[in-house]
């Protein structure tokens, strides 16, 4: 078989003007793309205005057929954006005015193929309108201006109001609730914002956020709000709730399913234990305090608390008390198999949702509006979807342990 010789520029570039010019441009310095004559810019505007003219023709062919009397009427010149840079366009016109074109339409300013795709990717990595601005300036030579920018990331509203009224479903295994704490220019004046958000592990183990809702402050009386919101959108049911200690977060949770276990955060619990403990004693206390919460059961767990008590004096005291305060919440993962205690004894799953997001947005000091606040952690959370929307660790051998603890009340839910 004769072997396929590989196309020369030549072949691809048969305009033998351009061609010379971009060969010239690739051996020299100039840019690829951008504000100073891009060589691959200029060649876009070629490609642009000659696909335009193709157009055209296509549309007088078929006036013709029709026996329309038509003809071309001149051009109409007009600067366009796109990822290549302004493109200086020369739209044909045709005398009846019928020409429509498709690539870059009478009143469109802008070359479809990204550009908005690129706005809502530099936004959703934490950059301003003010930022974006900048970027594209510098890296396409496009004045977008930042009034522009904020009009395309407007677009998303609406993806975000159907993402927040969506339908759930009617039982999660656990929930992750947890809040952080942002800050907005309102009136001109700071003000502090609280996400709420709702993470959960349904039944068959798939890992999702349920919502994220912004308040003024935490509090458990928006909590329960935040749950009656849940059950409208159709959860029924909830096996487990992971929280930190916000008083009268339990009895909120149970004014809304009174069926759910309440878990502790052993995590927040530990913070709170040792926050005046000095650097010297700081990693031995907290190896002693793991023996309490590594316990093989309650019994035991009991025993080592005992023991921690005795062994840190007046300060294991103290600690032992703040444990004994909420020990049955803290305690209720011991009741289960070792993966349904991994799942359940901390709210750090939540946390690393939260710290997806910081990262983000850790160089923002705040926000102009709170609308400005939600687009950007909506489109930060779908731009790193790969690293929370994923399915539990050994998710089989935890659904075997409900469907033993729980039996009918869990089966119902399996089978629906």
């Amino acid at each position: 078989m004769k072997k396929q010789k590989n196309p020369r520029l030549s072949d691809l570039i048969k305009d033998e003007k351009l061609r010379t010019q971009i060969e010239e441009a690739l051996y020299s310095d100039k840019p690829i793309l951008g504000p100073d004559g891009g060589i691959f810019t200029d060649l876009l505007q070629a490609m642009v205005n000659a696909s335009l003219e193709g157009e055209l023709d296509h549309h007088l062919s078929e006036e013709k057929k029709s026996k329309n009397a038509n003809r071309r009427n001149g051009h109409i010149e007009k600067t366009v954006k796109s990822l290549g840079g302004e493109l200086k366009i020369k739209t044909p016109r045709d005398r009846t005015s019928s020409f429509d074109p498709k690539l870059i339409g009478k009143r469109e300013k802008e070359l479809k193929g990204g550009l908005e795709n690129v706005i809502l990717t530099l936004y959703a990595q934490g950059n301003s309108n003010e930022d974006i601005y900048r970027m594209l300036q510098k890296m396409y030579g496009i004045d977008y201006s930042t009034s522009a920018i904020s009009r395309i990331t407007d677009r998303v509203w609406p993806e975000i109001m159907t993402w927040q009224q969506r339908p759930l479903k009617s039982c999660y295994a656990i929930l992750y609730l947890d809040g952080i704490f942002f800050r907005i220019q309102e009136d001109g004046r700071f003000q502090e914002r609280t996400l709420y958000s709702v993470y959960g592990v349904d039944v068959e183990g798939n890992r999702d956020v349920l919502g994220l809702y912004l308040e003024k402050r935490e509090s458990a009386q928006q909590w329960m709000l935040v749950l009656e919101d849940l059950k409208r959108r159709g959860l029924e049911d909830v096996f487990f709730v992971c929280i930190d200690g916000l008083p009268g977060f339990k009895k909120a949770i149970h004014s809304a399913f009174p069926q759910a276990i309440i878990q502790r955060c052993i995590v927040h619990k530990i913070r709170n234990s040792v926050r005046f403990v000095g650097d010297k004693d700081y990693r031995p206390l907290c190896k002693d305090l793991r023996k309490v919460y590594q316990s093989a059961n309650r019994e035991q767990a009991v025993l080592a608390l005992e023991d921690f008590e005795k062994k840190w004096g007046e300060r294991g005291e103290r600690i032992a008390e703040l444990w004994r305060k909420d020990w049955d919440d803290l305690m209720a993962f011991m009741d289960y198999s070792e993966g349904l205690r991994r799942m359940i004894y901390t709210t750090n799953p939540v946390e690393n949702l939260h710290r997806i997001i910081r990262k983000v947005v850790k160089s923002k000091g705040a926000w102009i509006s709170q609308r400005a606040l939600t687009k950007q952690l909506f489109l930060a959370l779908m731009q790193n979807e790969k690293s929370w929307k994923r399915k539990a660790f050994k998710w089989k051998a935890i659904q075997e342990n409900l469907g033993l603890m729980f039996g009918d009340r869990f089966l119902k839910w399996l089978d629906k």
